[in-house]
């Protein structure tokens, strides 16, 4: 496809290489995609089109939107724009959408039916053009399609030609390319550069598309075509495929637009029909006329699932994508491994446990040489951000463990999983348990929500091997879980501030405190707040607070009625927590920055944190552990009516006086991701342990030991990253070093002296227990000697038994 020749008469169109490309709004109303392998294609619908479509992979998009514009004698209209929208799924659990967009002033309507073809990459859109007022014959319909292959608007050419014959546009980028094609003629089409030569400028001036304009290179393009409706009498197919030739792309849509749209859309129905099937009961009693908001969460979750490796993304959405250039290459259509194992547990708690268990076999292989997840990665592993989050590394055991319990991963095969589990576990081990960053990706430190996932997944891993025969390494990862869960208050635990006095409480968990080497820090902590006009902003850590707390009774390691656990829901709730017309919600902790400016001007770095309605869920779960399950249920109600008229959860909501030009409106969606796939698993989880009376994902290994029961205390640890200086005479006190040693000590101010060798525990760690429990209160001294490098610390160190 000669691509470079212009034909006779055409003309380079000005404004080369055209405005900085932007991507679109994240407001979604609408995700599909077919369940088939043939068809890798993914699409969202935002204000009434086509907007980001992702192909051949889910963390590839390749257009902004796709959209149309209508015109008649002075009269210029785009529908997403100026008309009003409404969308709808066709039935439910099934992924297709009607969309009808009528004009604000009355004038036109459009009817589209929006689905993928269930055997190739191609979007279909059936289209019913209506005059409203006047007649058909009086309008000109323009499709309007910008091209971003892919992850970006920059470097892509656009033109129009024929392919066999059949008159189409082209667009290509990045090695992938796009075609579309009409079941009815093209009177006009048009490639220009955006901002300047697109169509919508042309038409925007009355100029019609200029067909002289037939190729726009290495720009910011936009392609577009005039439809004989007509000739359809006011219906027309129209189809966009892709593919890594143009021809290929081509042919796939002519082979969509060939077939009748019946039958792709009945075989498109089937294939979900069948997968919903299968699935648990789950769903709400509700007004047949009304969403089924079960259904429409497991469709989310599938919609963002790549079959091919078992992936699940976060978003098909880029947050604020509207104000974001082609330097925001992931948006949300990335790995995070926190959210995968959230949504896995929400597959799983649906009944799609073969679906969860693909997650873990793709968390197999793209796990890292030393055992932990990246921060988040592209489908094939690649890593995109670089950060670490231990809870990461935690996750994926507790996924097994749960695949375990509900029989997808029988006894027989449990050792496939194994090596993952240990390399895990030893990570965990090893580096924690302060993380370099908290599950919000921001700070350094003990945060509860890290810890409690880090000891559910040393106790589960302990299983794990124990199972394999090695019992001595259950035994170690039980009391280095047993050692931290010992250690969460004096980490996290705030007591005697200003804010517990003004409460009438004891103290609270906090948000998170920095990794010190001395205990009882948190009054000398001061921890970066991110995301706010002034970068170097600070705040006292026992006065940071956050409902990640909650995670030590979701996680089994607190009672719910735990006094402690009370004071911090009190601090939550006088801190974070606001009721709106729909129910409470909660900020992700004070101060925070994440969300639009003042006014609503976009995230631009900097900003002010808006309401999650995922936490509202997380609280539904500690509600529900407190035996109120009427709480529960309203919250659940909550966190419904946050939803888009689609059904669609978001990341955030806004919290403010309505802002319509910036279409903010109090308790609804504002500009932050939508679809959040993990809010949808967490609807589907509270749905299902709403019908069980239990909490769905609680490990029961920790509330069996630290709730229902206490275990025997464990050996009093030293690092050389957590020194110690103090400890009671009655417990045992285990030197932890990350590589062989032989510790030189003396209980007698080194009159005498012991030199006795590290075991391997086989998790990367080496300890000596030294029996002080034997020994009267005084002091122990010691030194180590590193035996693979046969070289001594240099340093000695003391610790008072008291």
């Amino acid at each position: 496809m000669a691509v470079a020749i212009l034909p006779p008469g055409s003309v380079v169109p000005p404004g080369a290489p055209g405005i900085e490309p932007r991507w679109t709004s994240s407001d979604k109303s609408a995700v599909g995609t077919a369940v088939s392998a043939a068809s890798c294609v993914w699409f969202t619908v935002s204000h009434g089109i086509l907007n980001e479509i992702y192909a051949p992979r889910l963390d590839m998009a390749c257009v902004r939107d796709f959209g149309f514009i209508v015109t008649a004698e002075d009269y210029f209209s785009e529908e997403k724009r100026d008309a009003e929208h409404r969308v709808e799924a066709i039935e439910d659990g099934v992924p297709a959408f009607r969309l009808v967009n009528t004009a604000g002033d009355g004038r036109y309507r459009i009817t589209k039916t929006i689905f993928s073809d269930p055997e190739r990459e191609v979007v279909l859109q059936d289209i019913r053009f209506q005059a409203l007022k006047g007649n058909l014959s009086d309008y000109r319909l323009h499709a309007l399609v910008a091209p971003h292959l892919v992850n970006g608007g920059a470097n892509n050419t656009g033109w129009y030609t024929d392919f066999k014959g059949r008159p189409m546009l082209f667009a290509e980028g990045s090695g992938r390319s796009l075609a579309v094609a009409s079941s009815v003629p093209w009177l006009a089409r048009s490639v220009g550069y955006v901002g300047f030569s697109d169509g919508w400028q042309t038409l925007s001036r009355g100029e019609g598309l200029r067909q002289d304009y037939c190729c726009a290179a290495d720009g910011n393009v936009a392609l577009s075509g005039t439809l004989d409706i007509q000739a359809g009498m006011g219906r027309a197919l129209i189809v966009i495929g892709f593919g890594t030739q143009p021809e290929e792309a081509a042919l796939r849509s002519l082979l969509s637009l060939e077939q009748d749209v019946e039958p792709a859309l009945k075989h498109y129905r089937n294939g979900w029909r069948e997968w919903q099937a299968g699935l648990l009961a789950l769903d709400e009693p509700h007004d047949p006329t009304q969403l089924n908001r079960y259904r429409v969460s497991t469709s989310v979750l599938a919609t963002h699932r790549d079959d091919a490796s078992g992936a699940i993304i976060a978003s098909l959405s880029i947050p604020w994508g509207f104000n974001k250039s082609d330097d925001d290459l992931g948006g949300y259509h990335l790995v995070w491994t926190r959210d995968l194992v959230e949504t896995a547990g929400g597959l799983l708690a649906a009944g799609a446990a073969a679906d969860a268990r693909s997650v873990l076999d793709y968390l197999t292989v793209i796990q890292e040489a030393d055992g932990h997840w990246v921060q988040n990665a592209w489908l094939d592993g690649r890593p995109y951000w670089y950060g670490i989050q231990m809870d990461e590394t935690a996750f994926p055991i507790l996924l097994y463990d749960m695949l375990l319990r509900s029989g997808e991963i029988g006894t027989s095969e449990a050792h496939r999983y194994l090596p993952m589990i240990e390399a895990a576990a030893g990570y965990i081990v090893k580096n924690g348990p302060a993380t370099q960053e908290d599950r919000w990706e921001e700070d350094a430190g003990y945060s509860p929500f890290t810890l409690a996932v880090e000891i559910a997944g040393l106790l589960a891993a302990a299983d794990a091997v124990e199972a394999a025969g090695r019992l001595d390494a259950a035994h170690y990862l039980r009391e280095v879980a047993d050692g931290w869960n010992e250690r969460i208050e004096e980490w996290t635990y705030a007591t005697d501030t200003e804010l517990s006095r003004s409460l009438g409480i004891e103290g609270y968990y906090v948000r998170i405190a920095s990794a010190t080497n001395g205990a009882m820090s948190l009054r000398r902590d001061f921890i970066p707040i991110r995301n706010r006009d002034d970068l170097g902003e600070v705040l006292e850590a026992d006065l940071l607070i956050s409902p990640d707390a909650l995670a030590l009774v979701r996680f089994g390691l607190r009672a719910a009625d735990d006094p402690r656990i009370l004071g911090t829901i009190a601090a939550i709730d006088a801190q974070l927590r606001r009721e709106l017309p729909a129910g409470p919600y909660w900020y992700r902790y004070n101060d925070d920055g994440y969300g639009e400016r003042i006014g609503g001007a976009p995230f631009a770095g900097s900003g002010v944190g808006r309401l999650w309605p995922l936490l509202t869920g997380e609280r539904a779960h500690y509600e529900l552990a407190a035996g109120r399950a009427d709480e529960a249920r309203r919250m659940l109600a909550a966190l419904e009516a946050s939803a888009s008229e689609g059904g669609l959860l978001p990341e955030q909501i806004w919290d403010s006086e309505d802002v319509p030009e910036r279409e903010l409106f109090l308790g609804r969606p504002s500009g932050s991701a939508m679809p959040l796939v993990w809010a949808h698993a967490e609807h589907i989880k509270l749905l299902r342990s709403l019908r069980d009376g239990v909490i769905f994902d609680m490990p029961p290994q920790t509330f069996a030991r630290y709730v229902a029961a206490k275990p025997a205390s464990a050996p009093f640890a030293w690092r050389l990253t957590g020194r110690r200086d103090q400890m009671p005479a009655s417990r045992r006190l285990r030197i932890e070093l990350p590589a062989p040693a032989l510790v030189r000590w003396s209980a007698d101010g080194w009159a005498s002296a012991t030199d006795s060798p590290c075991r391997d525990t086989g998790f990367g760690m080496h300890v000596f227990d030294l029996p002080t429990q034997a020994l009267n209160p005084g002091r122990i001294d010691f030194t180590i000697f590193w035996t693979d490098v046969n070289r001594w610390e240099g340093e000695d160190y003391r610790i008072e038994v008291v």
